[in-house]
């Protein structure tokens, strides 16, 4: 059973930044697929960005603003926000996919006020 456990959400103003992170209980390999998705208010749970093995993949909303990267030493994933809108504003979650086996945190709430 991994743990996903995500930090650094909080209130914002539109044009600023934000950094997220999340942190694994257990080792992650490289090749499995570790990323962001979110929820906003009674909206359903979208992909924001993954990366596999050093490679990224992002929703086209944010493509330009957000960077996902990891620290596979540290068991960790990010994601970079700049030049965040009030569309952002959504419950932020981590998600691992640890050899078909998945794993989601609790989530973090991201809030872009106007």
């Amino acid at each position: 059973q991994v743990q996903l456990v995500e930090s650094g959400g909080g209130l914002v103003q539109a044009g600023g930044s934000l950094r997220l992170s999340c942190a694994a209980s257990q080792s992650i390999s490289s090749i499995n697929p570790m990323g962001w998705y979110r929820q906003a208010p009674g909206k359903q749970r979208d992909l924001v960005a993954t990366i596999t093995s050093g490679r990224t993949n992002y929703a086209d909303s944010v493509k330009g603003r957000f960077t996902i990267s990891r620290d596979n030493a540290k068991n960790m994933v990010y994601l970079q926000m700049n030049s965040l809108q009030p569309e952002d504003t959504a419950v932020y979650y981590c998600n691992v996919d640890r050899w078909g086996m998945n794993y989601w945190g609790k989530g973090t709430l991201v809030t872009v006020s106007s």
